[in-house]
Order: C-alpha cells, then sequence, then structure tokens
C-alpha cells in the first residue's frame, strides 16, 4: 500500500504543476488581451481629440503706467482688489497742471479779445475805403464839370486844383484799401493766434486729467509698487491691472492643426482645479508657430539643421458658466483636449 503511494505521488505533483503553469499562462494572456483591449479602445477615443498639456491660461494684463511726471497724491487702490473700468487708480499732484491750464485759458480769452479789436479795425477800414470812394466821385465830377466849361470860362488854377483833387481822392482811396487788405490779414492772424490758444487749452486740459490715472478695464490689482510721495515719471510702471476676460493659449504641434478648425469643441482641465473639466470652443489659430515670435528666432541656414517639430498656438474661450465659480489667473497650466471628429 505504501508502495502504490510512492509511485502516484509523483504523478500527481507533475499533474498540479502542469495544471498550475497553464493556469499562470491562460491570466497572462488574459491580461495581455485587456491590455491590448484597453489600449485598443483608448486608439479609438483618442482619435477624436487633438490633446495638448502645454497650455495655460491666458488673459489681457495691463500695465499701469503715469503720462506725466508728477508727485503722486494718492492711491485709492490696494493690491488684488476689484476694480472697474474708468476707476481712479492713482491721483498724482495737479498744481503745476491746473496753473497751465489757467495760464491757456487767458491766452485765449486774449486772443478772442484781440480778433474783436481787429474786427474793429477791420470795419474802421472798410468805412475810410467808402470815404474814400465818395470822395474820388466828388472830384470826378468837379473834374468833369470843369471840362465841360469852356476853358476861357475858368482858370488854369482851377482846372489843376480839380485834377489834383481827383488824383488825391484816387490815392486816399487806394490807400483806404490796402488799410483794409492789412486789416484783413490781421484778422486772420489774431484767428489763428486763437485757435492755436484754444489747442493749448485743450492740451492743458488733457494734462490736467492726466494727473488722475484710471483704469483700462474692469479686473484686479497686482504688483502694485507705487507708493504716496512717490515722484514717477512719464512710462514708469506702478501697478498691473488682470482683466476680468480669461482663455486658454494652447500650443498644439504642426502635425495636430490639419484637422483643428475654429468652432471646434474642446475640453478643458485646470490643475488648479482637479476632478473638473470645462467646455470651450475653438476662437482662432494664429499665423505663425511660437519660435517665430520669440526673442531669438532659430536660423536654419547653418547646415546643422535638426527638424524639429514645432508647435502653434490655439485660443480656446470657455463657453462654460461654472468657470466664475473658481479662482482661475493667468498663468495657470491646464490640459486641452479639441474634439477634432466624431460628435
Amino acid at each position: 500500500m505504501d508502495q502504490a503511494t510512492d509511485q502516484n505521488t509523483p504523478k500527481d505533483a507533475r499533474k498540479t504543476g502542469t495544471t498550475g503553469g497553464v493556469r499562470k499562462f491562460i491570466i497572462l494572456g488574459i491580461v495581455l488581451l485587456g491590455l491590448a483591449l484597453a489600449g485598443l479602445i483608448y486608439w479609438l477615443h483618442a482619435r477624436h481629440f487633438a490633446v495638448s498639456s502645454d497650455a495655460e491660461i491666458d488673459g489681457p494684463i495691463h500695465p499701469i503706467a503715469p503720462r506725466i511726471a508728477g508727485s503722486v497724491l494718492a492711491v485709492l487702490v490696494h493690491q488684488n482688489e476689484h476694480v472697474i473700468r474708468g476707476q481712479i487708480l492713482v491721483r498724482l499732484d495737479p498744481a503745476s497742471e491746473q496753473t497751465a491750464l489757467a495760464r491757456a485759458q487767458a491766452q485765449a480769452r486774449e486772443a478772442q479779445a484781440q480778433i474783436a479789436l481787429r474786427r474793429a479795425r477791420l470795419l474802421g477800414a472798410q468805412a475810410q475805403v467808402e470815404v474814400a470812394n465818395a470822395d474820388l466821385v466828388k472830384a470826378k465830377q468837379d473834374f468833369a464839370r470843369y471840362a465841360a466849361i469852356n476853358p476861357q470860362a475858368v482858370t488854369r488854377a482851377n482846372r489843376d486844383n480839380a485834377t489834383a483833387a481827383e488824383r488825391a481822392a484816387m490815392a486816399r482811396l487806394d490807400a483806404a484799401k490796402a488799410q483794409v487788405t492789412s486789416a484783413q490779414a490781421s484778422l486772420q492772424a489774431a484767428k489763428a493766434t486763437a485757435q492755436a490758444a484754444k489747442v493749448a487749452v485743450t492740451t492743458a486740459r488733457l494734462q490736467l486729467g492726466y494727473t488722475m490715472i484710471r483704469a483700462p478695464a474692469a479686473g484686479y490689482i497686482a504688483d502694485r509698487t507705487v507708493r504716496r510721495g512717490n515722484i514717477v515719471a512719464p512710462g514708469a510702471g506702478l501697478m498691473a491691472l488682470v482683466g476680468d476676460r480669461i482663455w486658454v493659449t494652447a500650443n498644439f504641434k504642426e502635425t495636430q492643426l490639419g484637422r483643428i478648425r475654429p468652432g471646434q469643441q474642446a475640453r478643458i482641465t485646470i490643475d488648479a482645479v482637479p476632478g473638473l473639466s470645462f467646455h470651450a470652443r475653438v476662437a482662432s489659430i494664429q499665423h505663425g508657430t511660437g519660435s517665430v515670435f520669440s526673442l531669438l528666432p532659430a536660423e536654419n541656414a547653418t547646415g546643422n539643421y535638426v527638424k524639429i517639430v514645432q508647435r502653434v498656438p490655439v485660443r480656446l474661450v470657455f463657453n462654460d458658466q461654472r468657470i466664475k465659480k473658481y479662482l482661475i489667473t493667468p498663468g495657470m497650466s491646464v490640459e486641452a483636449s479639441i474634439r477634432i471628429s466624431g460628435k
């Protein structure tokens, strides 16, 4: 009995070992088949999408800087504060600009007074022309009367006086006309001076308006460096304004662009909001790769050219109201997926 058991034991062990090996082989095959099936399903799904992880939240960032030099009288906003378009952010001391405006307005009033004076002189010169013209008519009539009388009935002196009177009247008329021309030119010069004074008033008023630095758009204050009492120069950065509008700039490979079109639907996942995806659409595609607009564009005419797949920025705009519930700011990392085919 013991001998029979000893003879059967190796056979059972070999059978058990063979069965275990087949089972492992079957499990391995099932796993590989599952992986292949999962890869096939993923490929069938992924071929309908163009995906890029080289993407970020983008938006308008307005640098706030003065247009004129001056002393900061007041800073009316705080860091991270939300402002509306047109809201006053910074006030500069307006004393010098107010003085300049008052001076320009006084010069404008003086120019208007000069116009009235020159116009009165023109009217006077025109009246003198009328008087001189009347004198000339009388002198011509006197001369004609003396010329019509028998020469024996008048003296030569009377005839000479009539001739001289006519010539004098003609000279006075010419002088009066010259005065009119001069008065007209003087009036035009006064009008030009008045126009220049009006422009100076407008310029001074603009300069005064520049002492109030306003928000160019609605958004949030960031990078505020200005303080009350600072002396600022034109163009010096005071703060930045991050606009309320945001979008996604996604850099897709040039090999993906052939099937991307404006209007296509997209899905955006934001690292700052894990577990959620937002709806968006393709707004536009940049006409030029990112490297073309870099500070130092690549030079490929060196003989050492290595082909690199370029990326092209694509703008995606949100059409999902849920985005307003979260703090999303420019620079945040996102992943963009554009549906390029299928429903």
